[in-house]
């Protein structure tokens, strides 16, 4: 006579509870496959989650976005790029910004992303409301996500811009008039002025600008020198 293996005889929640400590999406998409019930479980585990980061992780865009639709109450998504990492595209973006999640999230990290464009960056955004913290670095986003980010993200508190070299003065200068909860911003290696960073100061005295050789030079320009 066949005895229930006693996995098996685990109640759904109980089961849920233990897939949600599983960090591993090779291993969640494996046990996806067990049986109708571990499916259940699976699912219910990813709902329960409220940060989820496929940094290192070998995702597409279709990967990504279906774990981040199961994931209700997400408030923190991190598809940073590595080596081995996601390789998501503007396709995966405007998927991802139809899920339930995306209004509620307070962090999105998308550094490194070089395959997405403003195309797929503005139509995530144009879904976020309580967005605190942003990381679009090492993309090649221009002003034209600024300009959405501004218009959509108030709560914003600090966005990373590293190496955004397509981001010009007027970008900045609508972001951090609009964005009055502003508290930090780092343009490294971008290819804006100094003058810039003292007009972003003058909107925002308090405003931290990183890396800090960047607020140095704005606060201290070099003297001009005269003619003899």
């Amino acid at each position: 006579m066949y005895e229930e293996a006693a996995i098996d005889r685990l109640p759904l929640d109980l089961l849920a509870y233990i897939f949600s400590l599983v960090t591993s999406f090779t291993v969640l998409a494996q046990a996806n496959g067990v049986c109708k019930k571990w499916r259940k479980a699976v699912n219910q585990s990813m709902a329960r989650r409220q940060s989820l980061s496929f940094a290192g992780w070998k995702m597409d865009d279709d990967s990504t976005s279906r774990l981040v639709h199961l994931a209700y109450n997400l408030k923190e998504l991190d598809i940073s790029r590595s080596r081995w990492g996601c390789h998501i595209t503007d396709n995966g973006l405007y998927q991802i910004a139809s899920a339930r999640c995306v209004a509620n999230l307070n962090s999105v990290s998308l550094w490194g992303m070089t395959a997405i464009t403003d195309s797929g960056v503005v139509q995530l955004i144009s879904r976020t409301s309580s967005l605190q913290h942003l990381n679009i670095g090492g993309t090649f986003i221009t002003d034209e996500s600024l300009f959405a980010i501004a218009e959509r993200c108030h709560n914003l508190k600090t966005i990373g811009m590293w190496c955004c070299r397509h981001v010009t003065e007027r970008g900045l200068l609508v972001l951090v008039n609009k964005c009055r909860k502003l508290e930090s911003i780092n343009l490294w290696g971008t290819r804006v002025p100094v003058d810039c960073f003292i007009a972003l100061l003058t909107i925002s005295p308090a405003l931290q600008i990183k890396p800090m050789e960047l607020l140095l030079n704005a606060q201290n320009p070099p003297p001009l020198l005269h003619a003899v």
